[in-house]
């Protein structure tokens, strides 16, 4: 009888080396042939490097670490493609029209990366403008002294910003000129190039060249088009903003000069509906009554209020100041005075921008005014 021992052997291995998963790897020996480490159950200690023990670490980049790149014109131009010489009479008229596109383009990169170069300063002069303005807006909304000599200084850095930003639309005039030059050299460029193929004496490489560089002058003349009217727009833009900003300036010298804004609560109750009859057209429809009752009377930014909504209303306005003097006491000093202040009514009335056009003067006395009066009635 014959016993089969292929079996029982083959069990065997397999139960040895599932039986090798459940052996600790630290009673096996290194395969290096060397004792194995002695371990400790609170595993051994490692002294800390030089660098860890570094009090004030510091950061440094690598030698690989990536540059960031200069910021691309959004309207630069690539090169113009080289092509050999053909040798050909039409082939020396490419090279020639290639070199003066190549020129034009060097032109217009530069002119490019100029208006982006005003473009941020604009922006930067803008933002500037703009903080001290806003300072001194906030300063005179909740009221403060008049003259107030901080508010002056500020008032004189935000007219030099404004000035900064005149200049930016100064250089983009004289920048826009030498686009407009471009665009037009490109135009002739283009045109030339179409021309070209049309002259005899060429071959199939000429012809080949010609039709990149018509391409490439094409190209060009679209992105000098395009960058003269950003320009234009941009002009356009600054120049009305300057203006209306040379506006708000003066506006803002005067608030200054009071102590705040025009028609603020204090100075109200020197603005108030006449009852006494207009000596011009003998109705009773005035506009203001300022009463000169004492000495230095804060009546702009009032009457800048009343003028304003009426200019608003009726942009063809024109006005009557009439100087009102009491019949009482001292009548020729009264008269003299009341002819002062109608001056100065004046006066303020042009620093507001109102025409001198529109203003009439006249004087007259009245027994139902107690002190000098100056009398606005729109007409």
């Amino acid at each position: 009888m014959k016993f089969n021992i292929t079996r029982p052997l083959t069990v065997c291995a397999i139960l040895l080396l599932a039986s090798c998963s459940f052996v600790d790897d630290k009673l096996l020996p290194p395969l290096t042939g060397d004792e194995a480490p002695a371990t400790s159950a609170n595993g051994v200690a490692i002294a800390p490097s030089k660098a860890e023990g570094n009090p004030d670490p510091t950061l440094t980049t690598t030698a690989a670490a990536p540059v960031m790149a200069d910021k691309v014109s959004r309207y630069q131009l690539p090169a113009v493609t080289s092509a050999p010489s053909t040798g050909t009479v039409v082939g020396e008229r490419v090279e020639g029209l290639r070199g003066e596109l190549a020129g034009l383009q060097q032109r217009i990169n530069q002119h490019s990366a100029q208006f982006e170069k005003l473009q941020a300063a604009t922006t930067t002069n803008s933002q500037q403008y703009h903080g001290t303005m806003a300072a001194i807006n906030a300063r005179l909304q909740i009221g403060t002294t008049k003259g107030n000599p901080i508010l002056i200084n500020q008032w004189n850095d935000a007219q030099k910003g404004l000035e900064k930003i005149a200049d930016d639309v100064s250089q983009m005039n004289s920048l826009a000129n030498n686009v407009s030059a471009d665009a037009n050299e490109a135009g002739y460029l283009l045109d030339s190039t179409k021309s070209t193929f049309e002259l005899s004496g060429a071959i199939e490489e000429d012809h080949r060249q010609l039709t990149v560089l018509e391409d490439e002058a094409s190209r060009t003349s679209v992105i000098a088009n395009r960058l003269l009217s950003q320009l234009s727009g941009d002009i356009t833009r600054q120049t009305s903003y300057v203006g209306a900003e040379r506006a708000n300036l003066t506006n803002l010298s005067d608030a200054i000069k009071n102590g705040g804004f025009l028609g603020s609560a204090g100075t109200r109750n020197y603005l108030k509906t006449s009852s006494v009859s207009d000596p011009v057209t003998g109705g009773t429809n005035a506009l203001v009554i300022i009463r000169f009752d004492r000495e230095d009377v804060a009546y702009e930014q009032a009457l800048y209020e009343a003028v304003s909504q009426t200019m608003q209303q009726r942009p063809q306005s024109s006005f009557d100041v009439v100087s009102i003097s009491p019949l009482r006491g001292d009548v020729a000093a009264n008269q003299a005075q009341s002819a002062r202040n109608a001056e100065k009514v004046l006066r303020s009335l042009t620093n507001m921008g109102l025409p001198a056009s529109r203003v009439n003067l006249s004087a007259t006395s009245n027994t139902q005014v107690a002190a000098n009066e100056v009398h606005i009635f729109v007409r």
